[in-house]
């Protein structure tokens, strides 16, 4: 039977195996391999010539499809892999727990009718 394969969205970023391998430092703590760009307020990384790239998401959702800024994102990882010190990821964690939550009431009150 073939592997189910997960849906092909290009809003989300997808980490490849060889970044989470790796950075473990940067994922240490989270499950997940890839998410939609929505819940990104920011995204900081710094260069080992102490340049950091600061990445205003919040910002950029206003005027950017979340397919282009996940593009970018990738990008920009790819492009300076070897060249980054560290990436910090500013979780908009309020509108994750609201969308999780909404989620989970809506299956649960499907399951248990």
């Amino acid at each position: 039977m073939p592997k189910k394969l997960p849906p092909k969205n290009k809003s989300w970023i997808s980490l490849t195996k060889g970044f989470v391998k790796g950075w473990p430092e940067v994922l240490e703590g989270l499950s997940f391999t890839n998410m939609p760009v929505k819940y990104l307020i920011y995204v900081d990384i710094l260069l080992k010539n102490h340049i950091t790239i600061h990445y205003d998401i919040q910002k950029e959702l206003a005027v950017k499809p979340q397919s282009r800024i996940a593009s970018f994102l990738k990008n920009t990882i790819e492009k300076n892999y070897f060249k980054i010190k560290t990436i910090d990821l500013k979780f908009n964690i309020p509108l994750l727990k609201k969308d999780i939550e909404s989620k989970t009431s809506s299956i649960l009150g499907k399951t248990f009718k």
